[in-house]
């Protein structure tokens, strides 16, 4: 609980780059979550080169989405890319109408998070972003979505104090709802 509480979206890096070992532990940790079917759709391109780095946020982060901008800065994106081509994927959208690979991806993406955090570094995840555009920086072919990107870096600053929550009794019902 200590680690939940205490992890936050961290938006300004120190200028240091990430040893790829902490990276792939981050993998690891990701790679052992559970997902639908066990298709484990997700994939992870790092992005870690500053040159490539840069080409991807001015690409992903440009119109609509310039507010995002500052995750340029960060020594690492982390694409999150869902692989549309399996049939528990396809199989779950047509029966259940969930598309469940969206689903395995958020719980990938926080065990990815969490330990990250873990190891001293911090990160946010960006949803706001061209997903396409994201796609053809990096030359993903379209069997591949860009679902979510995560920057990752050593935090510049202290964390901040947690956000207010919810409380229990205001989201948690047993039986019935209300």
């Amino acid at each position: 609980m200590r680690l939940i509480k205490s992890r936050r979206s961290v938006r300004r890096f120190k200028d240091k780059s990430v040893p790829r070992e902490l990276l792939l532990s981050c993998v690891e940790a990701a790679r052992l979550a559970p997902s639908a079917c066990n298709a484990q759709p997700w994939r992870f391109l790092i992005v870690d080169e500053p040159q490539r780095r840069e080409y991807l946020a001015k690409q992903a982060f440009s119109g609509v989405y310039l507010p995002m901008r500052w995750a340029g800065k960060a020594p690492v994106l982390v694409a999150l890319l869902a692989r549309l081509d399996l049939k528990a994927n396809r199989l779950g959208t047509q029966v259940q109408g969930t598309n469940y690979y969206l689903l395995d991806i958020g719980i990938a993406g926080e065990h990815f998070v969490l330990r990250a955090h873990e190891l001293g570094l911090g990160s946010c995840w960006l949803g706001w972003f061209s997903a396409e555009k994201a796609r053809k920086a990096l030359g993903i072919p379209k069997k591949y979505r860009v679902v979510e990107l995560i920057a990752v870096g050593y935090p510049a600053d202290r964390l901040a104090k947690p956000k207010k929550r919810r409380s229990l009794k205001d989201i948690v019902f047993f039986n019935k709802l209300g």
